[in-house]
């Protein structure tokens, strides 16, 4: 089981969206929204956990979020656990689902 977090916008959906296509149970924890700090763990007690990350203004970007820089700290303190014990840490803001997917299936299938 591959357990995706992070940040609104970072990516997660999409990249979930990836592996399962190619036959890897993966799930995306809305980590970001619960104070909750090992949420990540209660619900899927996964084999790999995946950071996904994203700044402010990319995130704010990629969904047109009206937000502000307070609330997307907020986000990253719910996220400091899972941060702090990820097996991969990606931050997206300059790379394609592509790169990243193909980054997932290294650590996955080195």
């Amino acid at each position: 089981m591959i357990a995706v977090v992070g940040p609104c916008a970072s990516g997660k959906t999409t990249l979930v969206e990836a592996l399962n296509q190619l036959g890897f149970p993966a799930k995306q924890v809305a980590q970001e929204h619960s104070y909750v700090q090992d949420m990540w763990q209660q619900l899927t007690k996964p084999d790999l956990l995946i950071y996904l990350d994203a700044s402010y203004g990319v995130c704010t970007a990629r969904k047109r979020l009206n937000w502000t820089e307070g609330e997307y700290a907020t986000q990253q303190e719910r996220l400091t656990h899972a941060r702090e014990h990820c097996d991969l840490y990606i931050m997206s803001d300059s790379y394609s689902i592509e790169e990243i997917l193909e980054m997932v299936l290294e650590e996955i299938e080195p």
